[in-house]
């Protein structure tokens, strides 16, 4: 017989593993891209370096700055590369305890959270970074050296990929909402004033205090969010399955709105001992 106590030690052991699973795939890509520290640092700070002015260049005023800032990207740069099998070693720890429908929906969430992750990040990279540091240049004061120091840079490459990043997380967000029976898709279209307002003053926070930086994220968000409505519009009005894929019961019900929605937990338990029960009393007959 096994204890409550048991099955928690046993799920521990198992999350412990796959933690160390997931540490040693970063760890080794790192160890591989540790020789090209230096080379990924200098590419993470080309948009900086392009812009500078004739003779700029950027500056370490920490004595090993010089060493830690380029390992740090080199760690960051490989964290990305093993992120898929960390997020393997997360889907295989939570999958278990998920339903059938339940999986249905996350797989194709996160791969789109991940995907939308990673535009974001090339959003930033490509059209931001050469557009705020164009932008300083250009208001630089006569007889100032613009010098940026290393470390600070890293910090604020990192939070504008963060900033961006999450940023283009909005259609998801608005997915998982209406998916969830949180709040419907006409409510999410009457906060549509309200969304635009927080998308500026997102911009405001996280971005640089200059009007194009603040728009290039204000804009984006905006966009990201029509896009959130017309896919949630679009997969609420679908059909739901009459049954699941391995033909044992129905995943989702029609509500007295006479719209499709997910069933829950314990629709589904219900449903499934009604089959059950059916099963049962097809035997003697046979």
């Amino acid at each position: 017989m096994n204890l409550p106590e048991d099955s928690f030690l046993s799920h521990l052991v198992e999350l412990r593993d796959r933690l160390i699973r997931s540490l040693l795939a970063i760890g080794i890509v790192f160890l591989c891209l540790a020789p090209w520290a230096q080379d990924i640092y200098a590419l993470l700070a080309h948009p900086l370096l392009a812009k500078l002015p004739q003779g700029g260049q950027m500056i370490a005023t920490d004595v090993i700055g010089v060493f830690l800032v380029p390992m740090k990207v080199a760690l960051m740069v490989a964290f990305l590369i093993a992120l898929p099998y960390v997020l393997y070693q997360i889907w295989a720890f939570v999958a278990p305890g998920l339903y059938a429908h339940e999986k249905r929906l996350a797989l194709p969430l996160v791969g789109a959270s991940i995907v939308l992750f990673f535009v974001g990040m090339a959003f930033a990279y490509f059209l931001v970074f050469p557009t705020v540091f164009g932008f300083m240049a250009s208001v630089q004061p006569e007889g100032v050296a613009w010098m940026t120091d290393i470390e600070k840079y890293l910090a604020f490459v990192l939070t504008t990929f963060i900033a961006f990043g999450v940023t283009f997380q909005v259609p998801v967000a608005v997915l998982v909402l209406v998916q969830a029976g949180i709040v419907d898709v006409e409510k999410l279209r009457e906060w549509r004033p309200y969304v635009i307002v927080g998308a500026f003053v997102i911009g405001a926070i996280f971005t640089p205090p200059d009007v194009i930086s603040q728009l290039m994220m204000a804009v984006p968000l905006c966009l990201l969010f029509e896009l959130g409505l017309l896919l949630a519009r679009f997969l609420h009005r679908r059909p739901a399955p009459t049954a699941s894929d391995d033909g044992s019961a129905a995943t989702a019900v029609r509500h007295e709105s006479g719209e499709w929605k997910p069933a829950s937990s314990t629709e589904m338990d219900a449903v499934s001992g009604d089959t059950d029960r059916q099963q049962a009393e097809r035997k003697p007959n046979a």
